[in-house]
Formats: structure tokens, C-alpha cells, sequence
């Protein structure tokens, strides 16, 4: 037996030793532990397929492959760039037709900011096979829904491009940089609402609707790049900060017939958002979202596209905001679904075409988190919710009036669909903290799994020699009594007995959620190589994070940083109280929010955080844009004590522990003014502290092996201050 136990003893050493590899940061940020998924995944409307874009690595070429959802087989390759010399440099996206006869190529892409680019488009025929470079260096192409045109962006105009005769007719005329936008967003709208293209098309092909921006009066940013040359060059665009003046925005409907544009006056509205705008499935019915300055009013309207008459359909009103989201849809009789949080949940709704109310289709005291479609033959609206748990997502499927519910996805952790054109089957994503992204294919009916599709065992294989340790989730209580989602990686070879320093990460931002039982993503994996340095890495979404009711979300309104901040130096505080904890060595690090949020842990709680690394942080909300500032606090002008009170920059004296600040010069979201004001505030106050500034990188600081430079930079710095 003593023999046995040496031996027993001897191969958990030696396994030890060759299972602990350690991380390197130039292997998370090299794609060494990067997922495999299905790239460009697009379900077909006329037939029951999907495509993928694939790779092959040997010929350097790429293919739009066909695949049939009952059996996963490959039905044809579509496209494969190798045949066309002018797909030399890839294919960077692609949408098809409404009769999917035609493919729209993107290659030679070019961004701009973080959702909006140009580029080179070519028009794949799929009955002739031919490929034609058909726009040079524009935005948004969308084709007509009868498939004979193509409605694009190019420097601020509109135009239409005629596919049969390649000619293209110039909608509006008026288009200037920083002045007059037509047919595509702001800075500000784009970044805030999340959309780029502001036309659409008419289902009969005959009118586009658009949205044209005046930012004449709005104040002006700029921002000098460096990059190689002798002299730098300086980059300007319009930014709206808090409190000052936005565009001015207005509807127009463009008739192909007359080539003429009429303005739609959608109100007595003054200081407003347009924050969406949709055709209906009525030929001259559009519908518009109306915001007010404050974001706390909404009317949906239908506009007639013959009579311009505006008429409000449905009104949303909330004592701190209205989410803008994506899930209205039109029914065929042009009744609608629409998502609201007006029972303090989100949750599904029914109105009829003139917006009266007709059911109320799910309930409960959780939230619904993605729409993802109606079956008209069934009746059926399929969605994706946190009922099980604010942390996990699930798939469900309900009949329009409410009955009938059942839950499709099985396995605890987050699950996304994506549905066949007739939502006999879906394409399920699941992934969890301990399972990496597993792609199945799933009956609608009942859910169960017909075939797997894609998984990741080779990464799980990779990672055995890693040995991770695993992300445990708990709830956490602060002292006040506000129980808190977290999430905690202890080092894998844990001794109770032990004291550890703690590393806390968060975002806290509203509606936000850094605690999800979903896979590793690369911040994830730098804490994995943290722990095997010896540190506890600890996670809390506090008050205002979501997925938890509108109440919890929405408490930190007009106080930006109050309760996030109080929240997270409670938490510290619980983590210190374990016995396992060195309550001496607590750090807190964040990026953007997150940023804004651990320099004011670490000045505010001077006396629990020995240190914190913010990166491009808000320093002051005074620096930043209109709508998402004012959504959350209103102007400076009506709440000055909400912007001032929490913001870092007015609390440098209170700085005690290690801080190191970092920003990227080209940042056109949280612009480098609030690092370098930050700077100056410590500097006058006479605070010793650490700073990084990276030339010409924006707000994701990244290119070339900048974010090696970068997280081994951080590396070290917690190693040598915590």
C-alpha cells in the first residue's frame, strides 16, 4: 500500500507540473485560445437554408457556402473568391436580395467609427455566375425590395443605383462634412442609438424614406494623429457634449417616380431624436420613433407617405428613460409587436394596426432579452429571456396570446437562436463559463437536438494543460443589504489557510452585465493568468447593471457613479472580511465606465482599494456626448451637483493608493481631454501616479501588438503594486 501511495502521489506531482502551464499575455492576445463559430451565419427567407462564410487557409480564398437546416449538409458553395481575381483582398460581408438572386459583396472596407465604414461593392449574379464591381467607396448599400436597385450613402448624399441600366440617380444635393448629413447618422447617433443607416426602403420599391442631419451649430471636435509624418494632421467631426446643442433632424420621403423629396412634419416637436425609422408593410406607411431632449417620452408614429400626415400610434413615458431597441415588427395585417418596460420588466406586447393594445404576451418578473421572430402559420413568437436566472440565457417559444410557453434550450448558461425561414429548426449558440461555444441544431417543436453542428474540444483539449481554475458565481450581500450578482477565480492550487490580494474588474454602466454565465473572452483568460500569479479575481455588477428590472437599473438616475461606486467599495469590503482575503492588497481595474468607475473607488475609497488601473475612462460627464449622458442624468445645466459630485476628477485630493491612467490620443468616443484634465487635476493636487498615453489608438487601444505592450504593461503593475 506505502508503495502505491508513493507511486499514486509521484503521477499527481508529475501531471501537476505538466498541467499547470502558465499564460502568456502574447498568447491571449495572439488568438491562441480563440473559439471556432460560424462566421457571417445568415438564414435564407425563401428557402429552408442558411449560409456561412468559410475559409480555407491553403488557397487563401473564401466561400459563401449553402447549407440545409434539416440535414446540415452542404448544398452548394455559392461564391468562392478564389474565381475572382477583384475578391483577391477576402470578403469582408455580404447581404442578399429579398428574391436571393443577387449577392452584394463588400471588400476593401474602411472604417470610421465604431459601427460606420466604406467600401468597394460588388454584384454577384447567381443564375449568370458574374461579378461586377457595381460602388467605390460608400456606405450602407441596401437593395430595393424588388431587387432592381441598390440605395446608398457616399459622402453625405444619397444616391440610387439602377441595376440594370448601372446608372445611379443623386437623391439629395445638399450633403457637406460637418454640416449636412443625408441618409446616414451622426457621430452621436450611431454610437448612442446604434444604427448607421437612416433610409429604407418602401416595400413596393417606390419611395425611400431618410432621416437628414443638420449639425451646422453643433460644437466641433478635433483630435491630432500623428502617425509617421513630419507634421501631425488633425481629424474633425461633430460631437455633441452634455447640455449643447444637437442636430437638428427631420424625415423625408423620396419618390422615384417624380424624383422629389418631401419634408414630413412629424409634430410639434423642438430638441427631439429620431432614434428609429421603418417602412411598415403598408407601401405608404412609415414608421417613426420620436425621443424627447430628456429620453423620457417616445411616440411611435405612422406616417402616410401620400397625405405626409403624421399621426401618433403609441406613446412610452418612464421617469428616467425609454430603451430604444429593435423588436417592433409588422405583422402582416400591419399589427405590431413591441417590446416595453413599462411593468418594470421588459417584456412582449400586441397592438393592432392603430396601435391599440391587444395582449400583453409574456409576464413575470424577469426580462425578455432578444426578440427573435413570429411564425405566422403557428401563431407563435420565439425569444430569449433571464427567467431562469439574471445570469443565464434561455430560449423560448409562446403563442400570441400569451398561452403555450415552452422552453426550448435544456443546458444552464447562455443560449442564442437562429432560426430557419419556416422556424421549423433552430441554430442554437450555447456556451457557458466551463463550455466554449457549441453550435447544434434544434427542432422547434421541442427543442431536443438533432445533430451538433460546431464545438470547440480542441480548445478544451488545448486548455487541459492549462489546468484553469473555474469561475464560481454567487450572489453577494453588502452590508446595506443589497444582494449583488459576482463572480470570483480563485488560483488553482487555492489554500484556505492562505491570504490573497484581490484584483475586482467591472463595468457597471446602466443596463449593463460583466456577471453571465458565458464563455471566456480575452479579459476573462488575462484573469485566468492572473490567478495562477496568485491573485483572487472578483467580479460584482452592482445597482443600475441590468437584466434584473427596471428598478434595479434605473436607481442611479441623475447620479451617474453614486450608488455604482458605493456598491463596489461595499463589495471590497465583504471580499476583505474573508478569511482568505488580504483586505490590505484590493485593486479594482476598469475600461471606459468601468474606468470612470475604479478611479472613483480607488479616490473615494481611499481606504479599501490599495490600487486601480483605469483605462479610457470618463472623467468628468461634463466631457461627454448628449444622449447618452443626458439619457441618464439630464444637462449640466439642470443637474450640475449629479455631474460634479461623482465625477473623479473632483476628487483627486482623496487619492491614497497606486493608480495608473491610461487613453488612447485617438479616441473619438471618450476623447484623451479627459485623461489630460484628470492629469492636470493630479498634478495640481500634488498626487504621485502612473500614466500611459498610446498615439493615434482609439477607444478599444489596439493594432500591431499594442495590447501586448498594454496588458503586460498592466501585468506589472499589479504584480508590483498589489
Amino acid at each position: 500500500m506505502k508503495i502505491t501511495k508513493i507511486i499514486t502521489v509521484f503521477l499527481l506531482t508529475t501531471f501537476s507540473v505538466v498541467a499547470q502551464q502558465k499564460i502568456t499575455v502574447e498568447e491571449i492576445y495572439t488568438g491562441a485560445f480563440r473559439t471556432k463559430g460560424m462566421d457571417e451565419l445568415q438564414a435564407m427567407k425563401n428557402t429552408n437554408q442558411y449560409t456561412v462564410l468559410n475559409s480555407d487557409r491553403a488557397t487563401r480564398s473564401q466561400q459563401i457556402d449553402l447549407y440545409d437546416f434539416a440535414t446540415l449538409k452542404k448544398v452548394s458553395t455559392l461564391l468562392n473568391s478564389k474565381d475572382y481575381k477583384e475578391l483577391a483582398d477576402g470578403i469582408d460581408s455580404y447581404t442578399f436580395s429579398n428574391d436571393e438572386k443577387q449577392i452584394l459583396i463588400a471588400n476593401n472596407s474602411n472604417p470610421i467609427f465604431r459601427h460606420s465604414f466604406t467600401a468597394d461593392y460588388y454584384l454577384y449574379n447567381l443564375s449568370t455566375k458574374v461579378l461586377t464591381k457595381v460602388l467605390e467607396q460608400v456606405q450602407e448599400p441596401t437593395f430595393s425590395p424588388d431587387g432592381t436597385k441598390i440605395a446608398f450613402a457616399k459622402t453625405n448624399d444619397l444616391y440610387i443605383y439602377d441595376i440594370a441600366s448601372r446608372n445611379s440617380t443623386r437623391v439629395t444635393n445638399d450633403g457637406v462634412k460637418n454640416a449636412i448629413i443625408n441618409g446616414i447618422t451622426d457621430w452621436v447617433y450611431e454610437e448612442e442609438f446604434a444604427f448607421v443607416r437612416a433610409f429604407d426602403w418602401s416595400t413596393d420599391s417606390k419611395k425611400l424614406a431618410y432621416i437628414r442631419f443638420d449639425e451646422s451649430e453643433v460644437p466641433q471636435f478635433s483630435m491630432d494623429l500623428y502617425k509617421k509624418e513630419l507634421y501631425p494632421t488633425s481629424e474633425t467631426f461633430k460631437y455633441p457634449k452634455a447640455g449643447e446643442k444637437n442636430a437638428l433632424v427631420s424625415l423625408h420621403i423620396y419618390s422615384l417616380s417624380g424624383n422629389i423629396s418631401q419634408p414630413i412634419n412629424l409634430g410639434n416637436y423642438s430638441d427631439f431624436y429620431i432614434a428609429r425609422m421603418k417602412w411598415t408593410n403598408d407601401a405608404n406607411l412609415v414608421s417613426v420613433q420620436v425621443l424627447n431632449r430628456h429620453q423620457d417620452n417616445l411616440d411611435l408614429i405612422f406616417v402616410d407617405a401620400t397625405t405626409a400626415v403624421a399621426k401618433v400610434v403609441l406613446n412610452e413615458k418612464d421617469k428616467a428613460y425609454v430603451d430604444v431597441t429593435d423588436n417592433l415588427t409588422f405583422l402582416k395585417d400591419n399589427s405590431f409587436i413591441w417590446t416595453s418596460e413599462k411593468e418594470g420588466y421588459n417584456h412582449i406586447y400586441l397592438f393592432d394596426k392603430n396601435g391599440k393594445l391587444k395582449n400583453q404576451v409574456t409576464k413575470g418578473n424577469w426580462e425578455v432579452t432578444s426578440y427573435y421572430g413570429f411564425d405566422e402559420k403557428t401563431k407563435t413568437i420565439f425569444y430569449q429571456s433571464v427567467e431562469n436566472g439574471s445570469i443565464v440565457r434561455d430560449v423560448y417559444k409562446i403563442s400570441l396570446d400569451g398561452k403555450n410557453k415552452v422552453k426550448l434550450s435544456s443546458q444552464v448558461g447562455t443560449n442564442v437562436a437562429t432560426f430557419s425561414p419556416d422556424f421549423t429548426y433552430f441554430i442554437n449558440t450555447y456556451s457557458s463559463a466551463t463550455v466554449p461555444p457549441t453550435y447544434t441544431l434544434n427542432s422547434s417543436k421541442d427543442g431536443k437536438q438533432v445533430q451538433e453542428i460546431v464545438n470547440n474540444t480542441a480548445l478544451v483539449d488545448k486548455l487541459k494543460k492549462y489546468d484553469l481554475p473555474t469561475k464560481e458565481f454567487f450572489e453577494l450581500t453588502t452590508e446595506k443589504g443589497h444582494k449583488l450578482n459576482a463572480w470570483m477565480i480563485k488560483p488553482k492550487d487555492f489554500d484556505t489557510t492562505k491570504k490573497y490580494p484581490v484584483f475586482m474588474f467591472q463595468y457597471s454602466g446602466p443596463g449593463s452585465q460583466e456577471v453571465a454565465n458565458n464563455w471566456l473572452d480575452t479579459n476573462d483568460m488575462w484573469f485566468m493568468m492572473l490567478s495562477q500569479q496568485g491573485y483572487i479575481i472578483a467580479c460584482v455588477d452592482g445597482r443600475g447593471t441590468g437584466y434584473k428590472g427596471a428598478a434595479f437599473k434605473k436607481c442611479t438616475q441623475k447620479e451617474l457613479g453614486k450608488f455604482e461606486v458605493e456598491d463596489q467599495i461595499d463589495a471590497a469590503k465583504v471580499l476583505g472580511s474573508y478569511a482568505y482575503v488580504d483586505k490590505s492588497r484590493i485593486g479594482i481595474f476598469g475600461w471606459s465606465y468601468g474606468g470612470f468607475m475604479s478611479s472613483n473607488c480607488l479616490f473615494k475609497g481611499a481606504d479599501v482599494f490599495k490600487m486601480a488601473i483605469a483605462v479610457a475612462p470618463v472623467t468628468n460627464w461634463r466631457f461627454y456626448d448628449s444622449i447618452y449622458t443626458e439619457r441618464y442624468m439630464t444637462t449640466p445645466q439642470e443637474n450640475a451637483s449629479g455631474y460634479d459630485d461623482n465625477s473623479p476628477i473632483n476628487h483627486v485630493s482623496k487619492l491614497k493608493g497606486n493608480f495608473l491612467l491610461i487613453h488612447g490620443t485617438a479616441d473619438d468616443n471618450v476623447h484623451v481631454q479627459n485623461s489630460m484634465q484628470m492629469i492636470e487635476a493630479l498634478v495640481q493636487a500634488n498626487k504621485q501616479f502612473d500614466w500611459a498615453i498610446y498615439p493615434d489608438k482609439n477607444h478599444g487601444i489596439f493594432g500591431g501588438k499594442t495590447r501586448i505592450q498594454l496588458f503586460n504593461k498592466m501585468t506589472n503593475y499589479i504584480k508590483e503594486k498589489l
